[in-house]
């Protein structure tokens, strides 16, 4: 249940935004921070900048969408099951349903083209997402405390971007960020027992095939 502490943490500043959507509590550390992001915009910031911002729109589902063709190929139904709902369901339901209950003012004069409602960050959310799903579908456990350290410093970089960009506020893409990490994490729970299951007839198959290998040999 990781996923709950982050999603809960996201939900109530949807909340301290939702009472006051011009001027938060925490507005005077965005308005700081958004003066440290103030450029020059261009050179091997901006282009980084572009380049995450790239990911996170429409060239970024790519991704997953591969992720979901490899794995309906090799029938893991569990873990294409898993994908599917951690990514539509964080995005539609979770980042989008944040999104149209707070309808937040973004920055004047964003540098990227955006849509309605700042908060929470949907680029820094689905940076996060795809963290956590990649990190329990394709990451063996013993490595994924090194996965987990890169992907951090990813998501990182691209809640750099989005404020950078002065496409979102600082706290914008913090609550993205917890929203997605939630979602993937809390997803990934109540998929749990059947991704051990998937992973137990696997194992199965593939000792099945090594042994009748074995058996031609001789």
């Amino acid at each position: 249940m990781a996923g709950l502490l982050p999603l809960v943490a996201a939900a109530a500043t949807a909340l301290l935004v939702r009472a006051d959507i011009t001027a938060p509590p925490f507005q005077g550390l965005d308005d700081r921070w958004l003066e440290l992001m103030g450029g020059p915009h261009d050179g091997p910031y901006m282009a980084a900048a572009t380049v995450l911002n790239w990911f996170g729109g429409p060239v970024g589902a790519v991704l997953p969408l591969s992720l979901l063709v490899f794995l309906l190929v090799r029938r893991r139904w569990a873990s294409a099951g898993f994908l599917l709902v951690a990514y539509l369901g964080g995005n539609m339901l979770v980042i989008q349903g944040l999104k149209h209950l707070v309808d937040r003012p973004r920055p004047a004069d964003p540098l990227v083209r955006v849509d309605h409602g700042s908060f929470p960050s949907g680029h820094a959310a689905t940076a996060a997402l795809l963290v956590v799903v990649a990190g329990a579908l394709l990451v063996p456990a013993a490595r994924r405390r090194a996965w987990w350290y890169g992907g951090a410093a990813f998501t990182l970089a691209m809640m750099w971007s989005r404020t950078w960009l002065h496409a979102h506020w600082l706290s914008d893409t913090v609550a993205g960020a917890a929203a997605g990490a939630g979602a993937g994490f809390l997803v990934w729970w109540l998929f749990q027992p059947a991704l051990a299951r998937e992973d137990v007839r696997s194992h199965d198959r593939r000792g099945a095939a090594a042994g009748a290998g074995t058996g031609a040999a001789v």
